[in-house]
């Protein structure tokens, strides 16, 4: 396992011992180091930090809480062998196959799943629901998004983490179930930038570990440095989905938000890890796994 002192990946976006950095913020060792690490994706990971992520970082496993669509994109940078009609019945582990590391084992999680997907469209006019269905039915998958892209606009980052939250629980238990497994760890959890659905997972996890509260905005607010480099071309790849600019940083208020809807609407982390179907035992589990 890697130790605090490790140069950070060069070609994974935003990389870092979620551990590690808790630590280093309060001075005491309150979490375990080298177990759960959050990034950007790892597709573009050059041989040598491939090979870091297994061999010194000690990978076992890999949370993917990207779409089908962003696998897609990604297996096209890369020049991977499919097709990326969205008509044909593929799922994300297929899509993902050709970008994947040896040796790891892959957790395809797509926190945006069918929970994320009817909460947006229970926003859309008919008139927009039909529009929605026939460009997704010919594979227009980036035209059909800009349908959904004005009612994501007028959430923003705070709306979609909360909604998301209330919505996704099934994911969230997904995740829950494989950070509670000895075997699968040490873990890296990560999404496009490793930003919103990795941030929002990670406070779920600082939260249930009893993190403060600001120590867990300093983290999230990390990435927003952390991808300073690839602003410009992120900036252009939201346009072509009909998305501005917050998307492509981070909100200051977020984990405050996320905060205060676990408490206004669960009363606690706990209760509301326990309203998505995660058992008592798992949470005390992800608790002795992470805990120091």
């Amino acid at each position: 396992m890697a130790d605090s002192h490790q140069t950070p990946l060069k070609t994974v976006p935003n990389f870092r011992d979620v551990g590690n950095f808790v630590n280093q913020a309060i001075g005491v060792k309150q979490l375990r180091t080298g177990v759960l690490f959050r990034g950007a994706r790892p597709d573009e990971a050059s041989p040598q930090d491939r090979q870091r992520l297994v061999k010194e970082y000690g990978i076992k496993s890999i949370i993917d809480l990207r779409t089908k669509t962003e696998h897609v994109e990604q297996a096209q940078k890369r020049d991977a062998k499919i097709k990326a009609s969205a008509a044909i019945p593929q799922s994300n582990d297929d899509v993902a196959e050709p970008l994947k590391i040896p040796g790891i084992l892959y957790h395809e999680i797509n926190f945006n799943g069918s929970g994320f997907s009817r909460m947006l469209i229970s926003k859309l006019s008919w008139f927009e629901f039909f529009r929605l269905v026939g460009l997704m039915l010919v594979g227009h998958r980036k035209q059909a998004i800009k349908v959904l892209s004005p009612h994501m606009e007028a959430m923003g980052l705070v709306g979609l983490a909360t909604n998301s939250m209330d919505v996704c629980k099934k994911e969230v238990k997904l995740v829950f179930d494989v950070l509670a497994d000895e075997k699968n760890l040490p873990v890296l959890v990560h999404c496009t930038q490793g930003k919103d659905r990795t941030g929002l997972i990670v406070m779920l996890v600082l939260f249930l570990l009893g993190a403060d509260e600001e120590v867990i905005r300093m983290d999230y607010m990390l990435s927003e440095s952390e991808l300073a480099s690839e602003k410009e071309p992120r900036m252009k790849e939201l346009a072509s989905i009909g998305l501005t600019e917050q998307f492509a940083v981070c909100d200051q208020d977020l984990s405050h938000s996320v905060e205060a809807h676990i408490k206004e609407n669960y009363g606690s982390t706990q209760k509301y890890l326990e309203s998505a179907g995660i058992s008592k035992e798992a949470i005390e589990r992800v608790r002795q796994l992470l805990l120091a």
